[in-house]
């Protein structure tokens, strides 16, 4: 019974240590997995609360397992197939080309032998996705072109821990009582895995389909461990890892039904005892060993960073990136990554090299790791003054000019200019969305890519010949923006804005706009009166309250013009109203704009290539 307050406060103190230390690094931009790392270091090696930092590590790598379990499940075939050359192609050169450098170093060094050197060059070849897609979503870069090769990368060194733990059993010493030869164990190994991608295929759906008919939801969460677990266990009783038996298991089940049903009962999972696992590695980590080889430390860091990210331009280059793409990818992706932990770890406790190598090389990746911020802001002072940091196509602005100009084209520009051309006006559209352009283009729209808040582009587009401008921006700021600007430049223009709100309305009216309708206001009262005629109420009664309410609302806002925005509280209903009714002349069907979603249905127009009602224009706000 003596153990059990001892696990108890082992518990609080990695919990504890995970709630403060996670937070803290995440808000100073070095991410939550230093800051687990850092929570172990304190805890074990420092304070010398916990000592048994290798027996926690044992059971935290079920969080590895776990994580390479829901990488399979997003490893979809159609998507794989769309970006292949920059996954297989870029991104296997880049980690073999790597790899192979940084282990010739290590080896001619006489650092390790060749199955270390192996094992270092091509642990220390993968980078930190947790870092690069961080600093990629922190600048909106996520969907840039550079931004989906880098996404590229590191998907493919995420598949690539595969084979590299597989291929540590192979090269490790083989121990004594081990009488089986190198071929049996191949092919046992083989046979585990044609096994599990049989059992997968014909077996894991149909049981999850029997599961699901009994409605137990922890019944599903209980075979979801079992499902992981049970591929993880194969895969070692065969002589490999259990990662890479919960990867295959996940890719099995990528084209199931279930796939987000069991991610989502394996998330909470993954995430504690992937914490856990950074936080034991901190535990285990030898401080006496950083202190006699910190000159190697300091030099083996950046010697890392420069070689990988001089392997990544080039590649990057040499495949058709621009030079600003290519040294943004290079200076993101020069650190060591999470997985590097993991691989060095595994070959410590199969004996590839000793526990004070994995130390030293742990340490290399974590200082790499924390370099990456400022290695990344770097690119900045090596990129070429026409840096664009968006997708960008050439301004041809060849037959613009039309009774409307429109700027901006996503979900409300779509449908307003829907009823434009229904109505038989030719509408120019402009946006500065390369993607949206492309696609667009392909439904039969004239539409420009340029920026709306540059005058010449306006006046490319024809903006002198417009009848009315349609500003139809989702950001009020830059609506304001453009606004000032025509109106300096063409004060005669009648314009047309979308506003965002109801402070945005007024900030409109005040600067004079002939037009403006908030978003979200036309669709929300048609959302009201259906709702109250599924209730009972009667339609002439539904469609005489919201007319009350459109007036009202109007009234308000002349109010609040002269006033403020505190004026008008009294013309809010709060209670039920009885208004004159309004004759009912209701349309066979009623379509209006709507805030809710970026993919809009195009309806049906008269016009010859106009788009159809089955289209459907993707524009991302």
């Amino acid at each position: 019974m003596s153990t059990t307050p001892a696990l108890y406060s082992q518990a609080l103190l990695l919990l504890g240590g995970a709630v403060i230390a996670a937070p803290i690094f995440k808000k100073l931009g070095l991410g939550t997995v230093l800051g687990y790392l850092a929570a172990g270091v304190v805890i074990g090696p420092l304070l010398k609360q916990i000592t048994e930092g290798e027996q926690i590590l044992g059971f935290a790598e079920l969080g590895i397992v776990f994580l390479l379990f829901v990488i399979g499940l997003e490893l979809k075939p159609s998507r794989l197939w769309q970006m292949r050359r920059d996954i297989f192609g870029l991104g296997t050169a880049q980690v073999m080309l790597t790899g192979g450098i940084v282990s010739a170093i290590v080896y001619e060094t006489g650092i390790l032998d060749w199955a270390g050197s192996v094992v270092t060059g091509f642990g220390l070849a993968l980078s930190s996705t947790a870092f690069a897609l961080q600093i990629l979503d922190e600048k909106n870069d996520t969907n840039t072109r550079y931004g989906q090769r880098t996404f590229s990368l590191l998907l493919l060194q995420d598949l690539a821990i595969v084979p590299l733990l597989a291929l540590i059993p192979l090269i490790a010493l083989q121990a004594p009582e081990d009488t089986t030869s190198p071929l049996y164990d191949f092919g046992v190994a083989i046979a585990a895995i044609l096994a599990l991608v049989i059992a997968g295929r014909y077996v894991l759906n149909p049981v999850f389909q029997i599961i699901a008919r009994t409605g137990a939801r922890e019944v599903m969460i209980a075979a979801a461990l079992l499902i992981v677990m049970g591929a993880a266990t194969i895969m070692q009783l065969a002589g490999l890892s259990m990662a890479m038996g919960a990867f295959l298991a996940g890719v099995m089940l990528a084209e199931s039904s279930y796939r987000h049903e069991l991610e989502a009962d394996i998330e909470p999972f993954r995430g504690l005892l992937l914490a856990l696992f950074f936080m034991a590695v901190g535990l285990s980590l030898q401080i006496d060993v950083i202190v006699e080889n910190y000159v190697l430390i300091l030099l083996a860091v950046p010697l890392l960073m420069v070689i990988k990210a001089l392997v990544i331009y080039g590649l990057c280059r040499v495949t058709g990136s621009p030079h600003n793409d290519a040294v943004r990818i290079g200076l993101l992706l020069p650190q060591g990554g999470e997985f590097g932990f993991v691989l060095f770890t595994a070959a410590a406790a199969a004996g590839v090299f000793s526990s004070s190598t994995a130390s030293l090389l742990i340490v290399i990746v974590t200082l790499s790791m924390a370099l990456t911020p400022p290695a990344s802001a770097l690119a900045g002072l090596l990129m070429q003054e026409q840096a664009d940091a968006t997708e960008e196509l050439e301004e041809d602005f060849e037959g613009a000019g039309a009774d409307v100009l429109m700027i901006g084209f996503s979900r409300f520009g779509q449908i307003a200019s829907q009823i434009l051309l229904a109505g038989g006006r030719d509408v120019t559209i402009i946006d500065h969305s390369a993607a949206r352009v492309r696609q667009a283009a392909t439904f039969g729209f004239r539409i420009y890519f340029g920026d709306g808040t540059r005058l010449d582009v306006l006046r490319a587009a024809g903006i002198e010949r417009a009848k009315i401008v349609a500003i139809c921006t989702h950001k009020a700021e830059i609506t304001d923006r453009i606004i000032d600007m025509v109106q300096a430049e063409y004060p005669n223009a009648r314009i047309f804005a979308r506003a965002y709100d109801r402070l945005h309305t007024l900030t409109l009216r005040a600067r004079g706009v002939d037009y403006e309708l908030r978003e979200t206001f036309e669709s929300g009262l048609l959302f009201g009166r259906r709702t109250l005629e599924s209730l009972g109420v009667g339609d002439n009664e539904a469609l005489a309250i919201t007319d009350d309410i459109r007036r009202r609302d109007e009234a308000r806002l002349a109010l609040q013009e002269a006033e403020g925005i505190s004026a008008g509280r009294d013309m809010l209903h709060f209670q039920p109203v009885r208004p004159e009714p309004t004759p009912l002349v209701k349309p066979k069907r009623e379509v209006l704009p709507t805030a809710d979603n970026d993919d809009e249905i195009l309806s049906n127009t008269p016009r010859d290539g106009a788009p159809k009602a089955s289209d459907t224009i993707v524009g991302a706000e």
